[in-house]
């Protein structure tokens, strides 16, 4: 009679559906109704071995570099609600925005027209000058001993661990910008890669890369076998674009005078919020994100790119972001229903949107509309300077007709931007001693000075043709190298 009592009793709460009659690793257990997707769907650790880490980084400073800022925190939210833990998630950002004078919401730092705030609890980790190279590779590494600053956290992983790694900045070719110099080159992030395969510290690795010409990072760099799988905004000679844009449909809010984010940075972020990441591969995501920032083949969009071990792209998301519960009956489709934007600014041309917004809404005769005016003449001066000095040593070292030539050439895929990494630095050193910093617009020169260094040209030569060319060097912020060189 008692095992009848118990066996109706049992039979009612699994109709209720209280009771899991199957057994886990700590046995037979009782689930209460809130628990019960979580449950079905299995934890994290049933699901995913190891332990989920994650780096982002915002590569930039200056409120006319909002958009880099804002998709970092917004990845930050994302990844918390999908789970992961603050203390494995590591946030490199100069924090320059949230307070800033020209920010019309003082603290908020918002990522898309109507989104919510995405600053509030963004840990800070890095900030200000300690947003450096050394302190960024020493933290991939987990070598806590190389830090310069920070808060210390590393990625400080074991081999059934599993690792994304975010970078929204300025670009070009073969390098990263940074908001102190130097800035990061590719061979040097592909070796710490490789440094970080070797110590045995991960099972997988995803990278996902903001910037211009972001292919050329791993085009010719990343092997196969390292058990990492990248994708880039776009490929290793083209732009990457800003969204949410003042004058693009949608715009951002009116008292706004600046990008809210970047296209493939809104596209693989608005994707992970719609999806139950348990359902949705890399690959798929690659898909989507890939059409989406192409922008319907328009000028107004990049090609994004894969590169490493694309057969990591089976994998879902959820190993490497976690997943939000609260989309877990959302079911993957394969079509995507985030449209591009109209229209978007390429990346270089950001700031200057920036001050014309600026300029354009001030007050005649106002401090702040003079200020915006020296701001734009100041940095067109700037393009300027270096496009012509760059274009006068090309034609100094290579003659008239060659020179324009041999500074566009770009390389066959699959083969890296420069054969001597150390050349190419040098020429940059060399180049700013003489001309002035190249700054974040002067990077789309790198394949230039890449295509020198190839072209068999001497540190000697290089240093006459630029003492020759640059004469005299612009006297603003954007030339200056008193924080020092580039490389």
């Amino acid at each position: 009679m008692t095992r009848l009592v118990a066996g109706v009793i049992l039979l009612l709460l699994s109709v209720a559906g209280i009771v899991y009659s199957g057994r886990d690793a700590t046995g037979d257990v009782i689930r209460l109704p809130s628990e019960t997707s979580r449950f079905f769907h299995g934890s994290d650790d049933d699901e995913v071995e190891g332990t989920r880490w994650a780096v982002l980084i915002a590569g930039s400073n200056g409120y006319w570099n909002y958009r880099h800022q804002a998709d970092v925190c917004h990845a930050y939210q994302l990844l918390r609600k999908g789970g992961l833990k603050e203390e494995n998630i590591i946030v490199f950002m100069y924090d320059d925005i949230a307070f800033n004078e020209e920010n019309p919401r003082p603290g908020i730092i918002i990522n898309s027209p109507h989104g919510d705030d995405v600053y509030k609890g963004v840990p800070k980790d890095y900030t200000g000058e300690d947003v450096n190279v050394n302190n960024f590779l020493a933290a991939i590494l987990g070598n806590k001993s190389a830090l310069t600053g920070g808060s210390g956290k590393v990625v400080d992983s074991g081999p059934n661990d599993h690792i994304f790694i975010y970078y929204s900045d300025h670009g070009g070719p073969g390098v990263l910008g940074m908001p102190s110099f130097p800035y990061l080159f590719a061979d040097d992030l592909v070796d710490v890669l490789k440094k970080k395969d070797a110590s045995g510290t991960y099972k997988s690795l995803v990278f996902y890369l903001e910037a211009c010409e972001s292919g050329s990072i791993f085009e010719g760099l990343l092997p196969e076998g390292l058990n990492i799988y990248a994708t880039t905004a776009s490929n290793a000679e083209e732009s990457s674009w800003g969204t949410y844009c003042p004058g693009d449909n949608p715009s951002p809010p009116p008292e706004y005078e600046t990008c809210l984010g970047d296209l493939y940075s809104v596209a693989w972020m608005e994707d992970s919020e719609i999806h139950n990441l348990r359902k949705e591969t890399l690959h798929q995501q690659y898909e989507l994100v890939k059409r989406r920032t192409l922008n319907g083949n328009s000028a107004y969009g990049s090609h994004v790119m894969q590169y490493g071990d694309i057969g990591l792209g089976k994998d879902n998301l959820f190993a490497y972001l976690g997943t939000n519960p609260a989309n877990d009956n959302f079911t993957f489709v394969n079509e995507n229903s985030l449209h591009s934007p109209a229209k978007a600014v390429n990346q270089r041309d950001a700031d200057l949107v920036h001050f014309w917004e600026k300029y354009r809404k001030a007050s005649d005769g106002s401090v702040r509309k003079v200020e915006a005016q020296k701001q734009f003449v100041e940095a067109m001066s700037h393009r300027m300077h270096v496009d012509h000095s760059m274009k006068l040593i090309g034609k100094l070292l290579f003659g008239i007709e060659r020179g324009p030539e041999v500074l566009s050439t770009v390389r066959p895929t699959g083969q890296p931007l420069v054969d001597d990494w150390k050349c190419l630095k040098k020429m940059v050193r060399t180049f700013e001693t003489h001309c002035g910093s190249l700054s974040q617009y002067g990077m789309k020169h790198m394949r230039s000075l890449a295509n020198i260094c190839n072209a068999g040209i001497r540190t000697e030569q290089m240093a006459e043709a630029s003492a020759q060319a640059c004469v005299s060097v612009p006297s603003s912020h954007w030339s200056s190298l008193q924080k020092g060189f580039s490389a």
